[in-house]
């Protein structure tokens, strides 16, 4: 089944706006989270946004006032580290979904058609393209080797 370039950039344009919609939903989403740690002594809670910001710092219970400062410093800075580290983990999770968007897009617009073939001459205009069509034609070879 073959479908005219209008088809193709309609296609596109759809899946790039149900994209768009999605990322939009997911930041909103990581905008609100938040990621709490606490001190392996229990002593502190720390909760950090999106941002790595500090939302809030709970100290559930008096011993930090009779700790050295450098101890009370390393304590807070552990368990912030480690709230900013889980909330990161989280931002990288949630934006993962759209890592390939773009190859995704151009392969749906082109559906390996003849439109590869007619964008050639400018792609190959461009600083580098040498070096990526070398690699292009290894990866193909090794496709083609790989069925048989």
């Amino acid at each position: 089944m073959s479908f005219s370039y209008a088809e193709q950039i309609e296609q596109a344009m759809a899946t790039l706006a149900e994209q768009q919609a999605q990322m939009a939903a997911t930041a909103k989403e990581l905008e609100a989270a938040t990621a709490s740690a606490t001190s392996k002594d229990r002593m502190v809670t720390a909760v950090v946004g999106a941002q790595g910001q500090v939302v809030s710092l709970t100290f559930h219970t008096s011993a930090y006032r009779s700790m050295a400062p450098a101890e009370l410093g390393r304590v807070l800075t552990e368990v912030l580290n480690t709230a900013r580290a889980d909330i990161g983990e989280r931002v990288i999770e949630g934006m993962s979904a759209f890592s390939g968007l773009g190859e995704m897009l151009r392969s749906s617009m082109t559906g390996g058609t003849e439109l590869d073939d007619l964008l050639e001459p400018l792609r190959s205009m461009r600083p580098g393209h040498a070096d990526a069509a070398a690699e292009e034609r290894r990866r193909r070879e090794r496709q083609e080797e790989f069925r048989g």
